[in-house]
C-alpha cells in the first residue's frame, strides 16, 4: 500500500512535479498542520486558513503535490495512531475516522486519483503492531469520526 506513496514521492524527486498547485497551502504544510485542526473533530475540521481537509484533494491534481499532500496527512495518521493506542477512549481515535472518513470520500470524488492516497492513511490510522488487539473503545470512537469526516466531504 505505500508503495504507491513510495512512486509519487520519487516522481517528485526526479521533477515530475506539479505545475500549477491545486491544493491551498496549507494542504502541503506538513502533519503539523493536519493535527492542529483535528483536534476540533467530530465537529467541523479546518486548516489553518479555513480550508476543509477534503478540499486538499482536488480533480487533476498532479502526482507531485498529492505526495506532498499524502505526506503531511500519513504522518499526521500515524502520529494518531500512536496515541489511540495508547489513549483508546481519547481524542485520537474520533480526528483517526475523521481524517480517514474524509480522504476516503473524497478520493471517491476525484476520478480514483487519490486512491493509492485513501488506502495509505487507511493503514497508517488502523496499524496495529505485533497482531496485537485493538484497545476496548477504540473502533466505535474510530467510527464517530469516520462517520463525521464522511459527512464532511
Amino acid at each position: 500500500m505505500l508503495l504507491g506513496l513510495t512512486f509519487l514521492l520519487a516522481a517528485t524527486a526526479v521533477g515530475c512535479g506539479d505545475d500549477t498547485a491545486n491544493a491551498p497551502s496549507p494542504c502541503t504544510a506538513g502533519a503539523d498542520v493536519y493535527l492542529d485542526a483535528l483536534q476540533s473533530a467530530p465537529d467541523e475540521v479546518v486548516l489553518e486558513d479555513g480550508t476543509p481537509i477534503g478540499d486538499c484533494l482536488t480533480e487533476e491534481q498532479s502526482a507531485g503535490e498529492i505526495a506532498d499532500v499524502g505526506q503531511g496527512m500519513i504522518g499526521a495518521a500515524r502520529q494518531l495512531n500512536d496515541e489511540a493506542l495508547e489513549g483508546p477512549l481519547g481524542e485520537a481515535p474520533v480526528q483517526l475516522g475523521y481524517l480517514v472518513g474524509v480522504v476516503d470520500a473524497r478520493a471517491e470524488d476525484t476520478g480514483g486519483i487519490h486512491q493509492d492516497l485513501a488506502l495509505n492513511v487507511e493503514s497508517a490510522a488502523t496499524f496495529i503492531p505485533h497482531d496485537e488487539v485493538l484497545p476496548g473503545g477504540f473502533q466505535q470512537r474510530y467510527e464517530e469520526g469516520l462517520a463525521a469526516g464522511r459527512e464532511a466531504a
